[in-house]
């Protein structure tokens, strides 16, 4: 090879090598800012380039500021959510329709920023209401994935959340709770039960009507023998920092 085309040869691998920095998101939000503004399923990479993760990001315009990245969603019941604790660590589902993102992925966002949570929820008669927090976090496995948060703003949902605060995750084969029996076996879900629930996003598809607080109950709204009919956990970098 003459030097001419060694020269040329160089020269073309110095953009990859140094002047192309790869595009590595932890979140829905950081997607937006690189100009992806559809609603839909990417990955992000809260745990570091070679750990990919498909989430649903909720980019709607008439949410103002930063971007929702949706950890929980229920639509169809097409998804089993009466799971142990080794999935609802590591997550289930589809990005596309239904799924838990994980326990350990939801740690890890939140440790590295700070974040707000928005719960949207709809009924069979297509009521739309949601309930709004200024800061989430959920702690580490040997805390228990304890559950985090405060700033409560009201969408028509109410509070039924806050009896959860600071609880630790339970499912069927991991008792957390705080009562004397198996919270998440009596209420067919995996989810931060206390005494027991209030809110049980996770429980169990049922179309309407439900037998006691097995459902998809958010109390304050619809009580314990409602099932909703959508419900959905997102969360984006706090606008307060």
């Amino acid at each position: 090879m003459t030097n001419n085309g060694f020269l040329a040869v160089f020269l073309l691998l110095i953009p990859v090598a140094t002047c192309t920095p790869a595009f590595i998101p932890v979140d829905c939000n950081d997607i937006y800012e690189k100009g992806y503004g559809n609603s839909g399923v990417y990955n992000i990479y809260p745990a570091g380039p070679v750990s990919p993760v498909q989430v649903y990001c909720d980019m709607d315009g008439k949410s103002e500021g930063t971007k929702w990245t949706v950890i929980q969603r229920r639509m169809d019941g097409t998804v089993n959510f009466y799971r142990g604790w080794e999935q609802y660590k590591a997550g289930f589902g589809q990005a596309s329709g239904e799924y838990w993102l994980g326990l350990n992925i939801i740690h890890i966002l939140t440790m590295r920023k700070n974040y707000e949570l928005r719960v949207e929820m709809e009924d069979f008669a297509g009521a739309k209401v949601f309930a709004h927090y200024t800061s989430f976090s959920v702690g580490p496995e040997e805390e228990g994935y304890k559950l985090s948060f405060s700033g409560f703003a009201d969408g028509g949902a109410g509070n039924s959340l806050s009896e959860h605060n600071g609880q630790m995750f339970s499912t069927f084969d991991k008792d957390q709770d705080s009562h004397s029996s198996n919270c998440a076996k009596t209420y067919l879900g995996g989810w931060w039960y206390g005494e027991c629930h209030s809110v049980n996003p996770n429980g169990m598809y049922l179309w309407g009507s439900s037998a006691y607080g097995i459902g998809i109950n958010w109390v304050s709204w619809k009580g314990y023998e409602y099932s909703l009919k959508a419900i959905s956990m997102k969360i984006r970098p706090s606008k307060h920092d």
